[in-house]
Parts: C-alpha cells; structure tokens; sequence
C-alpha cells in the first residue's frame, strides 16, 4: 500500500543518508508513474507487476526504488545512464507503459514560489513537496519491450566465456568470430586489466 509523502521521506532520509530536493522529487516521480499505472501497492500484493527503468544515478533513484520496490538484484529495476531524471514504469500484467519527466523548469518554480528563501535547495524541498504534478513532470505513454533474459526471475544455464574463463548467466554473452566471449572480451570493458 502506498504511504504519504512525510512517510516516505522518512524512510527516504534512512536509506539515502539524507533528505534532499532530489530525494523528494524522485518520490513524487514515482508516485505519479504508479497513479498513472493505477498500481496501488508496488510492495506487497503489486510488487511482481512492475520493471521500473531509471535514467540517472543520483538521489531520485534511491526513492524511486524505495517507492516501488524494484530492485537491481531482484531484476526489476533497470539503470539505463541517459544522465535525465527520468523513470519508466512497465507494469507487466497489462504490458503498458509510461515513462515519466522531471520539468527543467521546477527549480525556477520553486525559486519564483519561495523567493524569500535565500537556499536554492530549501526552495525546491518546500517546491516539490507542494507544486502539482503537472507542474513537476511530463509524463509519456511508450512501449518497452522486454526479452525473457530481462525479466525478473529468469533463468538459463551458465556458460563460460573462451577468453577469460569466467561464466556468463542470463544470456549476456557474445558470439564473436565463433566464439563464445563476456561482454567484457567482446570489447565491451569498463576496466582495464592491470
């Protein structure tokens, strides 16, 4: 069941470390991805319906994965680095989608609403906890397609890649020149070797 957002900024500020505009904007975020969805309880009698997709490693993340309960490791909450405070809701059991905007206009909002506020920060907590959703997102109806290696609670069997030796699960590996590589022997490394 959703809680209200005094509610989630407490558990916010717990699982982040702080509360921060960021925090509060990616509550709200979320809530009206769900409403727009009509998911009412992401964690408990919903929580096997929804693959959310985030576009930015910053604060919002953390509360649009504490609002809807996806989570990297239970598959159900996918990072694509757009750099956008942006999020996608699929809910699978209708198969739609929608995917949800922070307005760069906002903080010029929340600057023109409290501009006896001299922290920028403090005008966009009191901002984004008040301005109407409208006024805070843009909202887009998209389809995302997902293949069975995406989804949570997929399996298939290991296999090894033939350059480094180490195994390779759902289905990330490569076919390169006949060979069966990881991501990473394919060409496709974040770390160098030392």
């Amino acid at each position: 069941m959703l809680r209200t957002l005094a509610e989630y900024e407490v558990l916010a500020a717990q699982a982040h470390g702080h509360l921060c505009a960021g925090q509060i904007l990616g509550i709200r975020l979320a809530l009206h991805g769900l409403g727009l969805l009509g998911i009412a309880d992401p964690t408990g009698e919903d929580r096997k319906r929804l693959v959310t997709f985030v576009e930015i490693d910053r604060c919002a993340t953390d509360a649009i994965a504490l609002v809807t309960g996806c989570r990297l490791g239970k598959r159900a909450l996918k990072f694509k680095d757009f750099g956008k405070v942006a999020a996608t809701f699929r809910d699978l059991a209708s198969g739609r989608a929608v995917r949800v905007l922070a307005r760069e206009d906002a903080r010029r909002l929340a600057a023109e609403r409290y501009p006896d506020v001299a922290d920028a920060r403090e005008q966009q907590m009191r901002a984004y906890r008040e301005l109407a959703d409208g006024d805070l997102f843009e909202h887009r109806w998209v389809l995302v397609p997902l293949a069975a290696e995406d989804m949570p609670g997929f399996r298939a069997p290991r296999v090894v890649c033939e350059e480094c030796g180490e195994a390779v699960g759902f289905r990330r590996e490569v076919e390169w020149d006949g060979r069966t590589l990881c991501r990473a022997c394919a060409g496709e490394r974040y770390y160098e070797p030392l």
